[in-house]
C-alpha cells in the first residue's frame, strides 16, 4: 500500500510536507501542491480519509435513519426522493450519507448508538416523527446534531426539523372532494403513532366538521404506507353497509393498493369512488387513472433537512428552527363530480 512516505521520497519533500499539501494547507506554495498531488495521482495514494477527519473532530459524514428496515421503506417512492434530496446537498458540500439498515426498531436504535458513540457521523436526519421515539429521545438527551424531517413530539421549539403543513394540506385536500359533491369521505393513512398521519387526518376532519359532512370513525382506517397497506384498508371500507364515494389517502404507494383493489372489486374511479391523495411520487402520473394528489416537494424536504443539519454541525450554537416547504394540489383524473 501506498504511504505518505512513498509520496515524500517521490517528490523530494518531507513527509509532514505532504500532510499538509493532503490539509491544503495556504502555507504551501501552489508548485509544490501540484508537484505533491501528481505525485499522489500517478502512485495511487489516497489519504486516510478517517485519521484526518478524527484530527479535525469530523467525519464528513451524516446519518440518515428511515422509519422501518430499508427493504420496506425503499418499496415507498418518498424515501429514494428524500434522498436524492439529501445527496444533492451533502455531495455538493463534500458529505457522504450513511444510511440505517436494521430490520428491527432494536437494530436501527443500536446503529444509531455506534454512530453517535463512534463518531462515525457529524449528525443524524431522521426522516420520520412519532410519539415516544426512543431514538429521537436519545438524541436529544445526548446532545447531538441532529434534525427530524416532520413535527417532533416533544421539545418541538429545541429541535430543528423540516415539513409542510400537513394539516393544511389534509384540509386542502378534503376539500377538493367536498366541493366536487362528495358527502360520504374515507381517510386512510399510516400509523396512529406517526405525525404526518395525525396532522393529515385532523385536516380532513377540520374539512368534514367545517363543511358539516358526517365524520364517522368507521371511515378512518390506519396501515403501513405499502401498496399491500392501501389494498387492506379499502377492502374494509368496502364491506361496510355504506361505503364512501370519495377517498382521501395519504400516500401515493397505498393509493396503488386502493386502486387495484377498486378495480379488482368491480368499482370505476373515479364514476363510483372518487380518490385523492399525497406526495404526488412518479407512480402517481402514470396510474390509470392519474392520481390527484397533493405534491409536498419530497426533494425539497430532503435538501433542507441536509442544509439544516450540516449548519448545525458546523456551528452547535444555531438557534433550532422550523422550515416549512410549501405544498400544492396536482389535479388529474382520480376525482369526478358527484350529483348534489
Amino acid at each position: 500500500m501506498v504511504t505518505i512516505k512513498d509520496v515524500a521520497k517521490a517528490t523530494g519533500v518531507a513527509p509532514s510536507t505532504v500532510s499538509r499539501v493532503i490539509a491544503d494547507n495556504p502555507r504551501i506554495s501552489l508548485d509544490t501542491k501540484n508537484k505533491v498531488r501528481k505525485a499522489m495521482k500517478e502512485l495511487g495514494y489516497h489519504p486516510n480519509v478517517n485519521a484526518r477527519n478524527l484530527a479535525v473532530k469530523s467525519t464528513k459524514a451524516i446519518g440518515v435513519i428511515m422509519p422501518s428496515s430499508a427493504d420496506k421503506a425503499l418499496q415507498n417512492p418518498f424515501f429514494p426522493e428524500i434522498l436524492r434530496g439529501i445527496g444533492s446537498v451533502t455531495h455538493g458540500m463534500g458529505y457522504s450519507i450513511t444510511l440505517s439498515s436494521g430490520i428491527t426498531e432494536d437494530e436501527i436504535f443500536d446503529e444509531v448508538e455506534r454512530m453517535v458513540y463512534g463518531s462515525y457521523v457529524d449528525g443524524i436526519i431522521l426522516l420520520y416523527s412519532r410519539m415516544n421515539d426512543r431514538i429521537m429521545n436519545f438524541l436529544y438527551t445526548k446532545k447531538f446534531p441532529f434534525v427530524v424531517v416532520g413535527k417532533p413530539y416533544e421539545h418541538a421549539a429545541e429541535i430543528t426539523h423540516v415539513d409542510n403543513d400537513n394539516f393544511t394540506a389534509g384540509k386542502d385536500i378534503t376539500n377538493h372532494l367536498i366541493d366536487t359533491g362528495h358527502e360520504k369521505i374515507a381517510f386512510i393513512g399510516g400509523s396512529k403513532q406517526l405525525f404526518v398521519t395525525m396532522d393529515r387526518e385532523a385536516g380532513y376532519e377540520s374539512a368534514l366538521n367545517d363543511a358539516g359532512k358526517e365524520n364517522s370513525e368507521a371511515y378512518k382506517m390506519h396501515t403501513e404506507f405499502l401498496k399491500s397497506g392501501g389494498r387492506e384498508a379499502v377492502e374494509r371500507l368496502l364491506s361496510l353497509e355504506i361505503p364512501p364515494t370519495g377517498i382521501v389517502v395519504s400516500d401515493d404507494l397505498m393509493s396503488l393498493g386502493v386502486l387495484s383493489t377498486l378495480e379488482e372489486s368491480g368499482y370505476t374511479v373515479p364514476d363510483d369512488i372518487s380518490l385523492v391523495s399525497f406526495n404526488n411520487v412518479y407512480l402517481s402520473e402514470i396510474t390509470k387513472p392519474a392520481l390527484t394528489t397533493v405534491d409536498i416537494h419530497i426533494q425539497k424536504l430532503g435538501a433542507e433537512s441536509a442544509r439544516a443539519l450540516i449548519e448545525r454541525t458546523v456551528d452547535k450554537t444555531v438557534a433550532a428552527r422550523r422550515v416549512i416547504v410549501s405544498h400544492e394540489i396536482v389535479y388529474r383524473n382520480s376525482v369526478s363530480e358527484k350529483e348534489v
